[in-house]
């Protein structure tokens, strides 16, 4: 798939494979898919995950980020990230319900998972005392799967051991994203600079083998993933490098392939005919 779709087309298609979700069960906010954590090393089989009951499939993977951040321009102007997001749960589609599952838990067979970003982007002042930040296009994700849950970062985002068994599951290019910052947030105030703000996130998402033995269904799986975070207080005016925290949710989707747009257009270059028609009429 390729990244310099068109904005437009890409903004219907993500809204398609967002609201795909809700089609077939209105209580469903997220796609659903299927895990095997059987095929983690160490692994036990979980049927919460790889076989769920209709309507408790997982849908969403709940997790917290360490973020590195440099800003360059004073009041406006550029950003370099790095982040490293770490899972923590599964969530069925319903967005509420808790499922069992074997990550990061204090037993033989846990194991660990983790995303790696490199980003850059922009940022400005918004309405208020608000900061708007832009995710720039074609940074790289990757994701991993740390089957001893031992991996250790430097800086809070850098491998720096533990990670020889580690096997990557996925990979994908930032597609694009917005942020606001509002330190005035009442949650800013009262829990001491913290959820400051929110921001959402678009890449593209392609298994490797490995990761499609761990991701099962739907087949082919996904190709998109969209992210949902919490922002902490920054101070782009200082030019240092900073870290910051918070938490970080995963939910994925699919942009129709070419010939399915192809169709979508003839479809609707049919449907402006049909109106143009009755206009004429």
């Amino acid at each position: 798939m390729k990244v310099n779709m068109s904005k437009s087309l890409l903004a219907v298609a993500m809204t398609v494979a967002l609201g795909a979700a809700s089609t077939g069960a209105m209580a469903a906010l997220f796609n659903p898919f299927t895990v095997n954590e059987a095929s983690v090393p160490g692994g036990l089989a979980n049927p919460l995950l790889s076989s769920p009951l209709p309507g408790a499939e997982p849908g969403k993977i709940t997790g917290n980020y360490v973020e590195n951040i440099t800003f360059t321009g004073g009041a406006s102007g550029t950003f370099t990230a790095s982040l490293r997001w770490n899972a923590g749960q599964y969530v069925a589609t319903d967005g509420a319900t808790v499922l069992g599952n074997q990550l990061g838990a204090i037993t033989p067979n846990q194991y660990g998972m983790y995303a790696l970003l490199s980003s850059t982007g922009t940022y400005a002042p918004g309405a208020g005392a608000t900061t708007v930040f832009t995710l720039g296009a074609g940074s790289a994700l990757s994701v991993w799967i740390d089957p001893s849950s031992n991996t250790t970062f430097g800086g809070g985002v850098a491998v720096t051991g533990g990670a020889g068994e580690d096997y990557q599951i996925a990979s994908g290019l930032t597609i694009g994203g917005t942020g606001t910052l509002d330190p005035t947030l009442p949650t800013c105030n009262v829990s001491g600079n913290i959820n400051c703000g929110s921001f959402g996130t678009s890449t593209t998402f392609a298994l490797t083998a490995l990761g499609s033995n761990y991701f099962t269904g739907p087949i082919p799986f996904y190709n998109l993933s969209f992210q949902s975070g919490q922002l902490n207080v920054l101070d782009t005016a200082n030019p240092l490098q900073q870290t910051t925290n918070g938490s970080l949710d995963v939910v994925f989707g699919s942009v129709p392939e070419p010939a399915s747009l192809a169709l979508m257009g003839i479809g609707l270059m049919g449907l402006a005919a049909s109106v143009r028609r009755r206009k004429q009429s």
